[in-house]
């Protein structure tokens, strides 16, 4: 199954974070918090203005993002979680290396 948000709506999917300490203790599922970052996989059309006109969304399908402890509706899609937010519930973008290379250059 595919989705696809409307308007000004993206689709999230958690980043699994590291499940261990920096000295090496394990921490299981049920003590863990969800992890607040995540990779765009789907993103709608824009945000509609007042004079009917239609924003495109800043954000781009394979963007690594930072996002609130409660942000976005989950649902399930296919037996996998994902997350429905607003473009405006995302705080950051992650630069990968290769965009830090191309801007120095």
């Amino acid at each position: 199954m595919k989705i696809r948000p409307l308007y000004d709506r993206i689709v999230v999917k958690r980043i699994e974070q590291q499940r261990k300490t920096a000295s090496g203790i394990v921490i299981p599922d049920t003590a863990a918090e969800k992890p607040e970052q995540g990779e765009v996989i789907a993103i709608g059309s824009g945000k509609r203005n007042a004079d009917g006109s239609i924003r495109a969304l800043e954000l781009k399908v394979g963007d690594q993002v930072l996002f609130g402890k409660y942000a976005g509706q989950a649902v399930k899609v296919d037996g996998e979680e994902l997350l429905v937010m607003r473009e405006e519930d995302v705080f950051a973008v992650l630069a990968s290396q290769n965009d830090q290379l191309k801007k120095a250059a």
